[in-house]
């Protein structure tokens, strides 16, 4: 067990997180991260897990008095069996290490990202995680089979299952599934994994609007030649400010359509591929003449497109410490709230604005403004206001793959059903009497064990659901 010591705050965050934590455990095994836990029980010192760190909500903030317990020594892959296609790997294995580990096997784990080289199989479970993949595949807790982790008593929830088919009871692994180690400390998991296509083709279409890029989508979905990967939407104003970024451009397409849409297919045969790209880029121009459009000639055409979406660095260096929101929203309902929060944001203050672009085949908005951040605090209650909107009663989400960390916890308690917020405060209290487990992350901490078991909301401050359809549309 490797113990780092910093009189100081220790500054472990690729995202900019300042740690206040004195101390760093970084355990090599799950025995190991059971002694340390034990000791902290013991003593009542708060514990924060942190994987890849490259988390946007301040889940692996620590504070004075707390351990930072590190994963990054847990990353083995254990067994990789291509006949099973199944993956068992440490917490700390890093998304990347298992795609190239499980490429040699022709398979892959069936979820990408960006910050696939630091996010780790662990943090990606607790947060989990989502991607490009998502609307095909599912989120992490469609791709875990099993898990083990340490519970803040110390002992060790072990259900390392290698198998699809589990009716045994209940299937508690999906309690640590997006709990964000405030449950317990995830140290191994068993990841399904999925066949590779052979070859990939990748498409940048400009549309006039997202009925267009929808209809797209669709057309993409029904290809005879292979499966649609990733459906990832650019809106005018990111994807201008990313194309300019990396000096990229292309006589037929230009940068003032309303949106931008990359999607990529994997098949047998790129030809194949190209081919059926050809066909959905006619039928789109059948519909919508004003439609632009390139089809990747090369892998390195490719990448460059993929580059366009996949650098977000550019906004941050364009606002430092932009004010980022991350929700999901019925695909039928997304021109109406995009028509919603445009002006609603403006009427906040003169010129406020945001970067739009996401995973839209599953409905994932990443939301940034125009702004350096932090904002004034009237301001950032405002655009929140705007931003959350009806989101719960249309059947979105305030969060879609980012989860609640410290940031977010007063948006859950404010847009989450009450009785859900009560079932989670009572789940959090079985597991966690003291609340050690990364304490104030994804509900707040303080005063739990000395109050009633009452509700988090009073009777006063519960709001019904909607009664009928009617209601979803006020």
């Amino acid at each position: 067990m490797r113990i780092g010591d910093d009189a100081g705050a220790i500054d472990l965050g690729s995202n900019g997180t300042v740690c206040g934590a004195g101390i760093v455990v970084a355990p090599s095994s799950t025995g190991e991260v059971v002694a340390v836990v034990r000791i902290c029980r013991q003593n009542e010192i708060p514990i924060v897990p942190q994987g890849g760190r490259t988390g946007l909500v301040d889940g692996s903030v620590s504070r004075p008095g707390e351990i930072v317990l590190s994963l990054e020594r847990m990353n083995r892959i254990e067994r990789l069996d291509p006949l099973e296609r199944v993956a068992v790997v440490c917490a700390g294995v890093t998304l990347e290490a298992l795609q190239v580990a499980a490429l040699e096997h022709g398979l892959e784990p069936g979820i990408d990202l960006a910050a696939r080289g630091s996010a780790t199989i662990g943090g990606m479970v607790s947060t989990n995680a989502g991607g490009v993949m998502a609307f095909r595949n599912g989120v992490m807790r469609h791709r875990v089979l099993g898990l083990e982790a340490v519970l803040a008593d110390g002992s060790v929830y072990s259900d390392l299952t290698r198998v699809v088919k589990n009716s045994a009871g209940y299937d508690l692994k999906h309690l640590f599934i997006g709990a964000e180690g405030t449950l317990g400390i995830v140290t191994r998991v068993v990841v399904k994994l999925d066949p590779s296509p052979r070859a990939t083709a990748t498409a940048l279409f400009g549309l006039p609007s997202v009925e267009a890029a929808l209809q797209t989508i669709r057309l993409a979905l029904e290809s005879d030649a292979g499966h649609l990967r990733a459906a990832e939407a650019m809106w005018t104003s990111y994807f201008s400010l990313a194309a300019a970024a990396h000096g990229w451009s292309e006589p037929g397409v230009p940068l003032n359509q309303p949106l931008f849409l990359l999607l990529s297919l994997g098949g047998a045969r790129e030809e194949a591929l190209r081919e059926d790209f050809e066909r959905i880029y006619s039928e789109v121009m059948e519909r919508y003449p004003e439609a632009t459009g390139i089809i990747a000639g090369s892998r390195r055409q490719e990448d460059d497109l993929l580059r366009l979406r996949e650098d977000t660095g550019v906004l941050y260096r364009a606002h430092p410490h932009a004010p980022s929101f991350d929700v999901s929203v019925p695909l039928s309902e997304i021109p109406a709230y995009l028509d919603r929060i445009l002006p609603g944001l403006a009427a906040i203050e003169p010129g406020l604005a945001p970067y739009v672009f996401g995973h839209l085949a599953d409905g994932n908005l990443h939301i940034i403004l125009n702004r350096q951040g932090p904002l004034a605090p009237d301001v950032a209650e405002a655009a929140e206001g705007v931003l959350y909107q009806q989101l719960r009663e249309i059947g979105g989400s305030f969060s879609a793959e980012h989860g609640v960390g410290s940031k977010r916890i007063h948006s859950l308690l404010a847009t989450a059903d009450p009785t859900k917020l009560a079932a989670m405060e009572r789940v959090k209290r079985a597991l966690d009497d003291q609340s050690i487990m990364n304490p104030d992350k994804v509900l707040p901490s303080d005063a739990w064990f000395v109050r009633s078991s009452r509700p988090l909301l009073s009777d006063n401050e519960r709001r019904l659901p909607p009664q009928n359809a009617s209601d979803h549309k006020r």
